[in-house]
């Protein structure tokens, strides 16, 4: 029953005008990766419905990963918070070898250089003015982590002029206290964002 109404949502938002953005869905933001996101694997499958209606559509995909080298800024080595992760053709920098990346998408890469940290997928990347020679009006996005990479890619989303939903469904938080994600929900949606 869930399959068919995501398959539902999908088809109402898969609409002309429209892109998909799928947030870092990365083996080290995965359960037994460097920095796995609690349940983070559940974003798969809703994610694979939305790619595969986009793609069906002929509608624009675009995947952020993070894409670090080996001593980024965020890494607790280097005085970041986090621990190494997402390092530049590494396998925990690959996408989730279940997600059925379309071979057409647009990959963003993020955060490349040592001394920037982005959580955004438009922070020192190209993907507004992409958006915009496509011709987008709206954007959808799922991923992870929805307290950090998600909030931060939807609110610049929103402040470059374009509609958001956040596909619920498609989201897991990292949670480093209690009740983050929904927190996280909520700002994007005070923000302008629909949460579908």
């Amino acid at each position: 029953m869930r399959r068919a109404a995501g398959a539902h949502l999908s088809a109402r938002i898969a609409q002309p005008g429209a892109a998909l953005i799928v947030v870092d869905v990365q083996n080290d933001f995965l359960p037994g990766g460097a920095l796995a996101v609690p349940r983070g694997e559940e974003v798969i499958a809703p994610l694979n419905d939305y790619l595969g209606q986009f793609e069906q559509r002929h509608l624009p995909v675009f995947v952020t990963r993070d894409w670090h080298p080996p001593r980024h800024c965020s890494f607790r080595d280097q005085g970041g918070p986090w621990p190494s992760h997402c390092v530049a053709g590494t396998r925990g920098a690959d996408f989730a070898p279940g997600l059925r990346v379309p071979a057409g998408a647009h990959v963003v890469s993020k955060a490349t250089g040592p001394e920037a940290d982005a959580y955004s997928g438009f922070q020192g990347t190209d993907l507004a003015a992409q958006l915009r020679r496509l011709g987008i009006r709206r954007v959808m996005v799922g991923g992870l982590a929805t307290d950090y990479c998600v909030r931060a890619t939807v609110l610049d989303a929103l402040a470059a002029g374009f509609g958001v939903v956040v596909l619920a469904d498609a989201v897991r938080a990292v949670e480093l206290r209690p009740g983050d994600g929904s927190r996280a929900l909520a700002d994007m949606r005070a923000q302008g964002a629909q949460i579908a």
